[in-house]
C-alpha cells in the first residue's frame, strides 16, 4: 500500500489528487498551513471514499519553512512509513507588476513556490534513494513555460522549479528514483478566483478567454503520468508546444503578446 505525502494538500489539486489515491487504497499524508482547513479535507475525503479516517494522516506547515516542512515530513513517515509518492502541490500567486510588488511579496513566491518544494524534496529525497524507490512530482506552472506580464515573481519560481526537476531528474534516476514535472493551466481552485481579482488587464487580455480546467481533470492528468513514470506533463496543444518546441514558439507568442498590450493603450 502506497503511502502519497501531498503538499498543498488541503484544496484544489492537492485536494483532487488525494482523492484519487484515497480511492485506490494509499496512506495519505495531507500538509498545508491552515489546520482547519486540513481537517476539512480529511473529513471531506473520509466521507466521498467512505475509508476510514485514520487512513488520511495531516500536518500543519509552511512549506518554506525548511525545518517545520522536514518535523512535518518526518511525522508523516512515523505514521504510515516511508513515503513512496512526493506531489509538491503547495504554492502561491500573487500578480502584480514587478516595481509594485513589494521586495517581501515577491521573494514569498520565490520561497513558497520554489523553495518549499526543494525543501519538502529533501525531507524524503534520502530515503528514497536508499530504498532505491520512490517517485516525486513537482507542480510547477503554465507560466513555468513563457513569462506573462504581471507574473514576473510567480513565472521566475515556477521556471526554477523545471530547472530543479530537470537537474535533479538526471541524478537521481540511477538511485531508482523518478522525478517529474507537471505544468498545470488555469485551474478552478480557491486561489485561482483569488488570482482573478489582482489579475492585470494586459494579462487577462493575452492569457485571452480559454477556459480554466477543472481540478479534477488536472489531477488525473498528474495521477496517469505518474503511474506512466512520464517526465514531463503539459496540458492542450499550446503548454505542449510550448514545452516541446519552446525555443520556435516563443517569438511569435512574444510578438503576439506585445500587440495585443499596445492595443490595450497602457505601455508597460
Amino acid at each position: 500500500m502506497n503511502h502519497v505525502i501531498i503538499t498543498g494538500g488541503s484544496s484544489g489539486i492537492g485536494l483532487a489528487l488525494a482523492g484519487l489515491y484515497v480511492e485506490k487504497g494509499a496512506r495519505i499524508s495531507l500538509v498545508a498551513r491552515a489546520l482547519p482547513a486540513l481537517e476539512a479535507a480529511r473529513d471531506k475525503l473520509s466521507r466521498a471514499s467512505n475509508v476510514d479516517i485514520s487512513s488520511i494522516h495531516i500536518e500543519s506547515a509552511d512549506v518554506a519553512d525548511e525545518a517545520r516542512i522536514a518535523e512535518a515530513l518526518r511525522h508523516c513517515e512515523d505514521m504510515f512509513g516511508p513515503c513512496d509518492i512526493l506531489i509538491t502541490c503547495a504554492g502561491i500567486v500573487e500578480p502584480g507588476l514587478f516595481e509594485t510588488l513589494s521586495p517581501d511579496g515577491f521573494e514569498r513566491q520565490l520561497r513558497t513556490n520554489l523553495l518549499g518544494s526543494v525543501h519538502a524534496v529533501r525531507a524524503v529525497y534520502a530515503g528514497m534513494k536508499q530504498r532505491r524507490s520512490g517517485r516525486i512530482m513537482l507542480v510547477s506552472s503554465g507560466a513555468g513555460l513563457i513569462g506573462i506580464y504581471g507574473y514576473s515573481a510567480y513565472s521566475a519560481s515556477k521556471f526554477g522549479l523545471h530547472g530543479f526537476a530537470e537537474a535533479l531528474r538526471s541524478e537521481a534516476r540511477p538511485h531508482g528514483v523518478r522525478v517529474a514535472v507537471c505544468f498545470p493551466p488555469d485551474t478552478e481552485t480557491p486561489q485561482f478566483a483569488r488570482e482573478l481579482e489582482h489579475r492585470p488587464l494586459e494579462a487577462a487580455v493575452i492569457m485571452g478567454r480559454v477556459a480554466p480546467w477543472s481540478a479534477d481533470a488536472v489531477a488525473r492528468r498528474i495521477a496517469g503520468a505518474i503511474d506512466r513514470g512520464d517526465f514531463e506533463v503539459f496540458f492542450g496543444w499550446t503548454l505542449r508546444a510550448l514545452g516541446r518546441f519552446g525555443s520556435t514558439v516563443k517569438p511569435f507568442l512574444n510578438w503576439w503578446f506585445d500587440r495585443a498590450i499596445a492595443r490595450i493603450g497602457r505601455r508597460p
